[in-house]
């Protein structure tokens, strides 16, 4: 190889990346400027649940600054640093932003991951999105109604369905039954 195509080949090298990392930057830009989520939602029933929207101010108002970052902007909380971790009631979880329930208590489990998992949400209070964050497609999930950001959908959770819904505790709310 000479010299040219060395120096070719070691430019489209660092071309490439800086492209597609700004292209990526440009799309958070976007997203994280919105007063909703504007990621394309699927519900996971062809159960419908009536939507609400409120303005970014309405959505500040309504929550804490960090149920705000996970919510609004699809931010992640520290792992382990949720209270629900180690609830063990019966009971429901649901939207911190607008009391949905997503979850029975039935269906949460201990993944060992830091945040509360559970195996299988209640029918059509989901929907989901893919997620490009990390470079490779990840599945995202959100409340059904207000569209707030919950967390990711692994294929390592157990039996019956063998999903891991990995929630951010400070996106839900429990409910004793």
């Amino acid at each position: 190889m000479n010299k040219r195509s060395f120096l070719k080949v070691l430019v489209g090298a660092a071309v490439v990346p800086t492209v597609a990392v700004s292209a990526y930057q440009t799309l958070l830009a976007d997203r994280n400027t919105s007063s909703t989520t504007d990621v394309t939602l699927t519900l996971t029933e062809d159960q419908q649940v009536e939507k609400i929207e409120l303005s970014r101010a309405e959505w500040k108002k309504k929550l804490t600054p960090a149920q705000y970052r996970v919510l609004r902007k699809a931010g992640t909380e520290r792992p382990y640093s949720s209270p629900l971790n180690n609830e063990k009631r019966d009971g429901v979880f649901a939207c911190a932003g607008c009391e949905l329930p997503l979850f029975e208590s039935e269906t949460k489990f201990e993944s060992g991951t830091g945040w509360p998992s559970f195996f299988q949400p209640l029918s059509g209070h989901v929907a989901t999105s893919t997620d490009f964050k990390l470079i490779f497609p990840r599945t995202e999930y959100h409340c059904a109604r207000c569209g707030g950001h919950q967390g990711h959908v692994f294929k390592d959770g157990p039996r019956p369905t063998g999903l891991r819904y990995c929630n951010n505790g400070v996106a839900l709310t429990f409910v004793p039954a």
